[in-house]
């Protein structure tokens, strides 16, 4: 990718909407707003105001970059949506990267990149294995890294997206653990004909 084309990264895998646009590997803009809901409504307007910041226009992008988890179920169903509709309509990759990936691209020393999750447990990502969901007292004594500020995690997340190489997949939510809600144990009502 040429050096000083923009990438465009972004996450709503948390209580939080981020973007960073970067200029090769110059961060141009990167910004944050803590949410707890509303980032559906919030994602467009947010990367509009990020382009506008920048000097800069959607068909000038040349890549982007999302969140793909963990995290929050909704929160990265919004961003992947967003990622690849925007892929689509620009004719641009759109990068996934995992949480994992953006913490480590923040660090340089051993460290396990683990994520907060709900009920007092942690995803980490210990090398050579799968990612895995422990009780956050059974990683009390790992060399844990945590996530950036969610603006830091934004622009790792759009570096990570500028040096992938092709071929590129469309981006897809990373789900450690099943999703809360479960379809009805009853079986749905029989619906009439008109007829009957």
């Amino acid at each position: 990718m040429v050096s000083d084309a923009l990438v465009l990264g972004f996450d709503t895998s948390a209580a939080h909407c981020a973007a960073a646009l970067l200029s090769g590997d110059r961060v141009l803009v990167a910004r944050s707003e803590a949410m707890g809901r509303g980032q559906a409504e919030r994602l467009m307007p947010l990367l509009k105001e990020v382009l506008h910041e920048g000097g800069a226009e959607w068909r000038d992008l040349a890549r982007l970059g999302v969140g793909v988890g963990p995290g929050n179920f909704t929160g990265i169903r919004i961003s992947v949506a967003a990622a690849r509709g925007l892929a689509l309509a620009l004719d641009i990759p759109a990068v996934g990267v995992t949480m994992f990936d953006a913490i480590s691209c923040t660090r340089n020393d051993a460290h396990l990149p683990a994520v907060p999750a709900p009920r007092d447990q942690m995803y980490i990502l210990e090398p050579g294995a799968a990612p895995c969901l422990v009780p956050a007292d059974a990683a009390r004594d790992l060399p844990l890294a945590l996530p950036p500020d969610p603006a830091g995690l934004a622009t790792a997340i759009a570096r990570i997206a500028a040096k992938a190489a092709p071929p590129f997949a469309a981006p897809a939510p990373l789900y450690i653990r099943p999703a809360d809600a479960a379809p009805p144990r009853e079986a749905p009502p029989l619906i009439l004909d008109d007829d009957a």
